[in-house]
């Protein structure tokens, strides 16, 4: 019998996309000597895979939208509570979840406790590529699990062919899949090497068709790069349901869990963790984690009201001005957008007639906490402001509000949120845009309303 003759492409490694032959720039992505050769058999990856994994059917139909039956499914609790925030909720049978974050930040460990916890109620399979069956038992002694009960019933599954996975899965129809992680996972449809673009795409591509057939939730661990960003082709984050982050500092106690993208519940939702030497443990309040009262006030210190998806969060933002001996002075944040800060300190000396240009400014939100949203621009200036003149700003104060160019003091979203959750944690002075003036009192707090830059700096 005749060899099937062997057909070439040309991937990019930066977006996914594929070209008949080589070229020395990707012209979907703009990037450089991204493209790698992959070899093809002469038949379809995508027809061989769906005949060896029992996927191939009838053709499409057509059905119409109001004959579509929608059913209540109710979603499963993960048993963690700001897990399950994150989620929207819970668990979504046939939904594909990935989770990123750095090396060390506890990907894993969330993960076999949620199949842990779950076990009990539901068929769960943890498959793992880069750890061995024995450093999974270990951790899960370490997480005080009695090996011996009922928790060590957890099936494992150390394996790295897609196909091999999904033939057992299809025997044994887990509830809930872990594959940890995708870069460690390859196809037999492709001769790329494991963790390539094209591996990467069939395989997630794999994972999803079966998680909406057999309605499996499947959570996928992704790798990051060096500069925090899930590897592999943003395809990736296309294909699946929900895209978490991890964030914060690995040997920090605190962990910062993100969604940044969620078809059954809201975006930019954050839950946080504590990491103990018994895993990871949700935290109910964690406003109160990222507020140091200081004992006595100090200058560049200011707390602001950020919303993070569905829950507004207190916060504390630091700024530290220092005079610059040489000609280039320095702007850096950490957990603000850096372009930002040069664009506020440019309406604060236009606006406010307070020039900075010969002094180092230091922007800092504590606990690790990153803030994307706007409501931060007037707590930034008025900290910046506080720790040029060496002035603390009265205690019990919280700020919020976006400035625009013109100097003007805009509106947030969730006002009255943001004020309700102030009041609760004993903050009795609120300084918020005029148009987020709420129209009846809130118990305790005195707010004050501004329009303009120049008036917030003349109340203080």
């Amino acid at each position: 019998m005749a060899r099937a003759k062997e057909k070439s492409a040309f991937v990019c490694q930066e977006c996914g996309a594929d070209f008949p032959k080589w070229a020395g720039r990707c012209s979907e992505c703009g990037a450089w000597n991204s493209l790698a050769e992959i070899k093809l058999p002469s038949g379809s990856s995508h027809q061989n895979t769906a005949s060896a994994t029992g996927y191939a059917g009838g053709g499409p139909q057509i059905t119409i939208l109001s004959e579509v039956r929608i059913s209540d499914t109710p979603r499963e609790s993960t048993g963690l509570d700001e897990l399950d925030r994150v989620l929207g909720g819970g668990l979504v049978p046939g939904s594909v979840v990935l989770i990123g974050g750095d090396p060390g930040i506890g990907k894993s460990t969330l993960l076999l406790q949620t199949l842990l916890t779950l076990q009990a109620n539901m068929p769960c399979l943890y498959v793992t590529g880069e750890e061995s069956l024995q450093q999974v038992a270990l951790r899960a002694q370490r997480l005080g699990v009695d090996l011996a009960g009922k928790e060590g019933q957890l099936t494992l599954m150390s394996e790295t062919s897609v196909e091999s996975i999904l033939a057992h899965c299809a025997r044994q129809l887990p509830r809930l899949l872990v594959v940890d992680s995708i870069q460690t996972l390859h196809t037999e449809g492709l001769t790329a090497a494991p963790g390539s673009v094209s591996q990467l795409r069939e395989g997630t591509a794999q994972l999803v068709r079966f998680a909406k057939r057999h309605d499996v939730t499947i959570f996928i661990v992704g790798h990051v790069t060096k500069e925090g960003a899930l590897a592999g082709p943003r395809v990736l984050e296309h294909m699946v349901d929900t895209v978490l982050y991890f964030e914060g500092d690995p040997s920090a106690r605190f962990r910062v869990i993100r969604a940044v993208k969620n078809r059954f519940g809201a975006a930019n939702e954050i839950g946080v963790f504590g990491m103990t030497d018994r895993g990871l443990k949700p935290v109910s309040n964690p406003s109160a984690i990222f507020l140091s009262r200081h004992e006595q006030p100090v200058a560049g210190s200011v707390i602001t009201v950020t919303r993070e998806g569905t829950r507004p969060l207190l916060v504390e933002v630091q700024a530290l001005v220092a005079e610059h001996p040489g000609g280039n002075p320095r702007r850096l944040t950490v957990g603000l957008e850096q372009n930002r800060l040069a664009m506020l300190l440019a309406v604060l000396h236009r606006h406010g007639q307070i020039a900075l240009y010969d002094q180092d400014v230091f922007l800092n939100v504590v606990g690790g906490v990153r803030v994307t949203e706007t409501a931060a621009d007037l707590p930034s200036l008025l900290a910046v402001l506080s720790s040029f003149r060496n002035r603390p700003l009265p205690d019990g104060l919280i700020v919020f509000g976006e400035v625009g160019l013109a100097g003007e003091i805009r509106p947030v979203s969730g006002g009255q949120e943001r004020l309700a959750e102030a009041a609760k944690h004993g903050f009795t002075h609120a300084i918020i845009p005029k148009a987020n003036m709420p129209g009846r009192p809130i118990d305790g707090l005195t707010i004050t309303a501004v329009s303009h830059l120049n008036q917030a700096l003349d109340l203080l």
